[in-house]
């Protein structure tokens, strides 16, 4: 939709899943005629043993010592039968066999696919700092993929600072951001954590370091202390509370009847959007990363429970480097740095007030919103 494709990708769907209907249809033309040409055979062979020792039996009078008796004539068909079914079953097996092969062909592929994304011969195992260098950062999904999803990112983030991420869908916000704890490796040029290239680290200590919230967040089956040690194993009764605290999340939790010990269903399905996305800002703060990246995450939260969440974060973990990724201008305008992202490049970059002297799409956002939110008040 972005790019305005439908009409292409609906004609590629459709010669593809033309080409699989024709060589479906060969193969069940092809199978449909196994099964009678089985049993034309067998009866046939029935017919044909049957024939020859009829005559063989007249001709001996049915005397076994001259020829052929009427219970070997049965013995005869019944192993005839026997050995023809097998044979016709070992087809269908092997039929079986060929049209498996390429499932089988394809879970293989799978299970022996490795990932590129390694750990480097001799690992650092500290990080630093927080800080976060993108030195001329170009990115592509694939290697044969025409355009870059990333185009020659350079910029510096300080340890501690607050980054805002806005920008229209498919500007490759989530993109810029999975690229920090090595989800995918840069195609061109260097990220830096701490002073060292990501590249250089293991990957369980980088990734320790750095807690990402989704805005589609996994909860597990199990309690919510359960759910939230997930972050931290090894985190107190204490240690979860105040965590939760920070993510706005104490109070609904101890509204519940049984607090801390409620049972959570897969997939959180018992709690609400809002409350899930908090459950599981807890569960990264448990952490104690040095870096904490926000990807939308509060986008099921009223404005003052988010705002009371930004709050906490830039006076609890003051020394964490926090990225927020939101639609909301008013979730980013309080940041040290606000990002404008757009076809993969940064297209502005500066404080709130910056940005609506000189930047005319982070201008054009922000009063859409601010005109959607004063509607209402105007209207009463």
């Amino acid at each position: 939709k972005s790019y305005n494709r439908e009409s292409h990708e609906i004609g590629k769907f459709d010669r593809i899943s033309g080409l699989i209907f024709k060589d479906f249809m060969k193969a069940e033309r092809i199978m449909s005629l196994n099964g009678p040409l089985m049993m034309v055979c067998v009866y046939a062979s029935m017919l044909l043993i049957s024939w020859m020792g009829a005559r063989q039996i007249v001709a001996s009078g049915n005397n076994a010592a001259l020829g052929l008796t009427t219970g070997d004539l049965t013995a005869l068909v019944t192993y005839a039968m026997q050995i023809l079914m097998s044979m016709m079953m070992l087809s269908m097996v092997f039929v079986m066999f060929i049209i498996s092969q390429a499932s089988a062909e394809r879970i293989c592929q799978v299970l022996n696919e490795e990932s590129t994304v390694t750990d480097p011969a001799r690992p650092i195992m500290t990080v630093a700092d927080g800080s976060v260098d993108f030195e001329h950062v170009s990115f592509r999904y694939g290697e044969k993929s025409e355009k870059p999803v990333l185009d020659d990112i350079d910029l510096t983030i300080r340890s501690g600072m607050t980054v805002g991420i806005v920008g229209g869908t498919g500007s490759a916000k989530s993109s810029l951001v999975q690229l920090v704890p090595r989800l995918y490796d840069v195609t061109e040029g260097s990220l830096k954590v701490g002073g060292v290239d990501v590249r250089d680290y293991g990957l369980k200590v980088l990734r320790d370091q750095v807690a990402m919230v989704l805005q589609k967040n996994v909860l597990f089956a199990g309690t919510i202390a359960d759910n939230l040690r997930w972050g931290n194993p090894d985190a107190t009764d204490e240690d979860i509370r105040h965590a939760c605290r920070l993510a706005q999340a104490d109070g609904f939790i101890r509204e519940l009847s049984d607090g801390y010990d409620t049972y959570i269903e897969q997939g959180g399905t018992n709690v609400s959007g809002g409350q899930r996305q908090r459950l599981c800002i807890a569960r990264a703060l448990l952490k104690k990363p040095r870096i904490l990246i926000l990807d939308d995450s509060t986008s099921a939260v009223d404005t003052k429970t988010d705002k009371l969440i930004r709050e906490a974060l830039r006076h609890e973990i003051p020394h964490t480097t926090k990225i927020i990724i939101a639609q909301r201008i008013a979730s980013v305008q309080d940041s040290d740095m606000i990002l404008v992202m757009d076809a993969g490049r940064i297209a502005a970059a500066g404080t709130h007030d910056e940005l609506l002297e000189t930047c005319d799409e982070y201008r054009s956002i922000y009063e859409s919103q601010t005109r959607n939110q004063a509607q209402p008040e105007g209207l009463q």
